[in-house]
């Protein structure tokens, strides 16, 4: 076997469907194009690339707070997917919960995006998560976790992180955001997705500079809090990107088959609840 045929959770993409599910008017960025990626094409890239189940998560782009196409997709999928939702600062619980009757199992911050302060008036919602056993997920670039630490602190919500905490490769190991993210992998509450190389990296594929980042995540974590996922359908690429070349870059990362068997299936289908494929 190998990482094409062996047994795979994508834990990092997006479905976006203007068609079916028109985006918001006012969105600040629509994609188009090579980014659109509907339920049904999803499900053939999956098949064809061995992929189990995935994590969908809601885009800010296109839909925002919208998750009824990520939704629907869920349901389509009989099992297969859940999600990652977007939600408003002030969402009730009764919200987050029907939310989760639907499968979604987290609610996404993007401070990439909005900033941190965008993000400092959370701690009820986080209250909400934690009392629900629901994830947030982070996506941060460069030292913005530092921001976030405070919030993240004061609550015991359990952490995803997304595309290896973003770092800046020109800034070196020693930057303080990656260093916190380092201590927050040793600190055992977090799980970082060994995702999103293309985003954070200065170089072409394969991203060399970004390598050194994931296999420093790899050890701070260890294989037990490391998930993987493809960021498919590539969201502002600035460059082509093909699904067997993202795979190919974990095949890259986890030598060891039991490695990549932890990383790339069963952390996944334990955090999230998977259960066996049909």
């Amino acid at each position: 076997m190998n990482l094409f045929t062996e047994p795979k959770i994508d834990c990092h993409l997006h479905v976006l469907d203007p068609v079916g599910f028109p985006y918001a008017a006012d969105t600040p960025y629509a994609p188009s194009g090579s980014e659109i990626g509907t339920a049904a094409y999803l499900a053939s890239v999956h098949r064809i690339y061995g992929v189990d189940r995935a994590l969908l998560v809601g885009p800010n782009s296109g839909y925002n707070t919208d998750n009824r196409c990520m939704l629907d997709a869920i349901v389509r999928s009989e099992g297969r997917y859940k999600g990652i939702a977007v939600v408003p600062n002030n969402a009730p619980r009764d919200a987050l919960k029907q939310l989760q009757q639907q499968g979604v199992v987290g609610v996404a911050f993007n401070a990439s995006l909005n900033g941190v302060d965008y993000y400092l008036d959370c701690a009820p919602l986080l209250r909400e998560l934690e009392a629900l056993d629901m994830f947030l997920q982070i996506q941060v670039h460069g030292d913005q976790l530092l921001g976030l630490l405070p919030l993240l602190r004061s609550s015991g919500v359990r952490l995803l992180v997304d595309h290896c905490g973003r770092p800046v490769p020109g800034a070196g190991l020693a930057q303080p955001g990656f260093q916190a993210l380092l201590d927050l992998g040793k600190s055992g509450r977090a799980t970082v997705k060994l995702s999103g190389q293309a985003k954070f990296s200065a170089e072409a594929y394969p991203h060399a500079d970004a390598a050194l980042y994931a296999q420093q995540l790899l050890e701070a974590f260890t294989p037990d809090a490391c998930i993987w996922g493809s960021d498919w359908p590539f969201l502002r690429a600035t460059t082509r990107i093909d699904y067997g070349t993202v795979l190919a870059l974990a095949a890259e990362l986890l030598p060891d088959a039991s490695d990549r068997r932890k990383v790339m299936h069963d952390n996944a289908a334990r955090l999230f609840g998977f259960g066996p494929v049909a």
